[in-house]
């Protein structure tokens, strides 16, 4: 059994570096790793986007996990936290889950038009994708990995007041600059808005009113390497489903079954790290897998973006083999005190 060892408040020199970590990590996780982009092609401008792209989606991430333990909870919590951050960052900032011109490629309309609601003016496959897409790649798996790191401060807050400050502020930056580059020649309608925005607040809502889980309980888990597959089918499903109705019944479907696996599993004493990093670790896995299969959108150079699918595929499994590593170290310390 995995034994949670408790320790004083992470030092500031490892806080910094946690938050950091995740602040490189979310937008990584969100927009690099599957290399829809152009900019695939063109590594400088990989990391200039950093710049942007880290106060819009790692300060959310560091948000929202200094959010969940500093109240006690878990990760219904994140769940839900992230879910209405996609919203909000599909919804009301960038509004690419209203806009029908907001990429101009031919690929846009083929993937959105098949589950158009004329009603509600948005693609069913595309609410599905970019708000679970949020919740899985832009979030969860990106604060998992880097609880991982360390174990001992997982469940413990990173941040001050001054931190914490920071990130609202470096997010409030970020926010603004891509609304105002994505509204120039568009702009969702009130209804939608706000609509939108009253979801997001009740999902906020929720995840803090949602009751705290019971203690842990009795029952046997699979092991980290069962986790680990079966993640990679249900997050490959999801991905890989076709823009049709039964696309995102299939889509849906896969997602379901990993909720509701992590949920029955998580419940019990023998769920530890390593299982959380199998789940998590499947996820980036397996998008900077089909990156070698994803047509960028615009011109691009091919050898430079399979180069770069490469490096960041290894840099992937590299990092998991990592974070394992240490898991299991720990564990075999942990034995071995125990039996002293």
């Amino acid at each position: 059994m995995n034994v949670e060892v408790p320790g004083p408040p992470p030092p500031l020199p490892r806080r910094i570096a946690l938050v950091v970590a995740l602040l490189l990590l979310s937008p990584i996780c969100a927009e690099y790793l599957i290399g829809y982009d152009q900019i695939i092609g063109r590594p400088l401008e990989l990391l200039g986007g950093l710049l942007i792209l880290a106060p819009l989606y790692g300060t959310v991430a560091v948000l929202i996990r200094e959010a969940a333990r500093r109240t006690g909870r878990g990760w219904p919590t994140i769940v839900l936290l992230s879910a209405a951050f996609g919203l909000v960052q599909a919804g009301l900032i960038d509004q690419s889950l209203f806009n029908p011109d907001f990429v101009d490629e031919p690929s846009w309309d083929r993937d959105r038009l098949p589950t158009h609601i004329p009603d509600l003016g948005l693609s069913a496959k595309y609410l599905l994708s970019f708000v679970a897409g949020h919740v899985i790649w832009s979030f969860g798996a990106p604060i998992a990995v880097i609880e991982a790191c360390t174990p001992r401060y997982a469940k413990r807050p990173w941040l001050g007041r001054a931190g914490i400050t920071t990130m609202v502020v470096l997010y409030a930056l970020g926010a603004a600059i891509i609304f105002n580059e994505h509204t120039k020649d568009f702009m969702a309608s009130p209804a939608q808005l706000g609509t939108t925005a009253a979801i997001a607040v009740l999902l906020v809502i929720a995840a803090f009113v949602l009751p705290r889980r019971r203690a842990r309980v009795p029952g046997r888990v699979p092991p980290p390497w069962s986790v680990g597959c079966g993640a990679v089918v249900l997050w490959g499903t999801h991905q890989l489903a076709p823009a049709s109705w039964t696309g995102v019944a299939m889509a849906a479907l896969a997602l379901t079954l990993a909720a509701g696996c992590l949920l029955r599993f998580s419940g019990r004493r023998d769920w530890n790290h390593r299982h959380v990093l199998a789940a998590s670790g499947a996820a980036l896995v397996v998008n900077s897998a089909l990156a070698f299969v994803v047509e960028p959108l615009g011109e691009t150079s091919y050898p430079v973006k399979y180069t770069v699918n490469a490096v960041l595929l290894l840099s992937v499994l590299l990092l998991l083999a990592f974070i394992d590593h240490r898991l299991r170290r720990s564990d075999q310390t942990l034995v071995q005190v125990g039996s002293s």
